[in-house]
């Protein structure tokens, strides 16, 4: 692709389904796995490294471990707190399987899991915690900034208490380390329509504005509002020349051998690189935009091109509409048009909320301007991209004169 910038894979996230899942007439729907307890969505959570464990000696001669977080940004807060007595979640690896085959003790990173739910008409954040050391100190969870907005709404679910009370405060964690401490922090019932809520003010678990589509429960099931789309319709690019100006085989390093395109999919004006997704049951398909800056400018799209959804699964590039793949080609049309290219892609299933989109470094090339260095977009909503379709519809050229 053209004009990409390398990003760092740094976030692992994402809802992750529970026991079972169904698909009735194009809807996903779940089945309960906890009597009493509603599970609205849950996330394996960022990868965040371990802090340097010390052993020191007790003054019975009895050896533990410590540890001391990473410093958080609420230095001006002095209230400080020890917790000895936290809830431990012993079903961890239950409500998280995927985790299970992780070797978390090998790791250099442990996941700041999540949970969110609706218990005894309140709604719950569990905020999991794997302890790296007996005692850790300099931990935060949450204060006055922390809630939970309605994206359709704009309805603000203030932070009512925590559980343990560590409200405002940085607190050190006594426990055994391995254990998982179960971290909880209460909110107003949601409110039954509600489809999409960003979480705030929970930064050691990176939740400040995070996008998590809401399950509800129906007929002893979990649903989602989400069903299949139907596929787009874009506008098939031409072909004008098999090759710029010179009939040989296909050169990347000899750019009058590219093949000349013609008659792309306009939209309106967007940023460059806007992205919006349609799922179906047999593929996935992808709209990437782009200003055009030249009457004739190259594009490519690599094979390895792929989506990862948060359990790690990849969905692989199948063909872009009317373009070759793993070539070099022009694009004519006039500077100043914004055009779409649709990319096919293996089907997701509907449980996916968020998806990590790779596009591998190329191949160097000799041409102006030549930049063809790979990307790695994380953590993306699925919602937020359907919710782009919308700017995708064609837009014929209007030119004044």
């Amino acid at each position: 692709m053209k004009r990409l910038y390398q990003i760092g894979l740094l976030i692992l996230t994402g809802l992750s389904a529970q026991a079972q899942t169904y698909t009735i007439n194009g809807t996903l729907t779940y089945e309960s796995s906890s009597r009493g307890v509603k599970e609205y969505a849950k996330s394996i959570g960022v990868l965040t490294t371990l802090p340097d464990v010390k052993t020191v000696s007790g003054a019975g001669g009895e050896k533990k471990t410590t540890a001391e977080w990473h410093a958080t940004n609420m230095e001006w807060i002095k209230d400080h707190c020890v917790v000895e007595d936290a809830p431990i979640e012993k079903n961890y690896m239950s409500i998280f399987p995927e985790i299970a085959n992780m070797a978390l003790d090998e790791q250099p990173c442990v996941p700041m899991s999540w949970r969110l739910t609706e218990e005894n008409n309140e709604t719950v954040m569990h905020c999991y915690f794997r302890m790296p050391a007996d005692e850790v100190t300099n931990l935060w969870l949450t204060s006055e900034e922390t809630c939970i907005v309605d994206q359709e709404t704009g309805a603000q679910y203030r932070i009512r208490r925590t559980v343990p009370d560590t409200y405002r405060k940085h607190f050190t964690l006594r426990a055994k380390k391995g254990d998982v401490i179960d971290l909880k922090i209460f909110f107003a019932p949601l409110a039954e329509t509600t489809k999409e809520v960003r979480i705030y003010g929970l930064p050691n678990w990176e939740m400040m504005g995070v996008p998590i589509t809401i399950r509800h429960q129906v007929s002893g099931k979990y649903t989602n509002v989400i069903t299949y789309d139907t596929v787009p319709q874009f506008h098939k690019p031409l072909l004008e020349k098999e090759h710029m100006s010179e009939n040989k085989p296909y050169d990347l390093q000899n750019w009058n051998t590219w093949k000349v395109m013609n008659d792309a999919h306009l939209i309106k004006p967007l940023r460059d690189g806007t992205m919006a997704l349609w799922r179906t049951p047999e593929a996935t398909y992808v709209a990437v935009g782009y200003e055009q800056n030249w009457t004739t400018e190259y594009f490519n799209f690599d094979q390895r091109t792929t989506i990862i959804d948060q359990t790690g699964q990849q969905y692989k590039l199948r063909k872009v509409l009317g373009l070759p793949l793993d070539e070099m080609f022009f694009m004519k049309g006039n500077a100043g048009d914004y055009v779409a290219f649709l990319l096919e892609f293996d089907p997701l299933p509907l449980d996916v909320s968020t998806i990590t989109y790779v596009e591998p470094d190329g191949e160097p090339f000799n041409a102006w301007g030549a930049n063809w260095s790979g990307s790695v977009k994380p953590d993306i909503s699925i919602q937020e991209l359907r919710n782009n379709q919308r700017l995708f519809q064609y837009y014929p050229r209007m030119v004044i004169k």
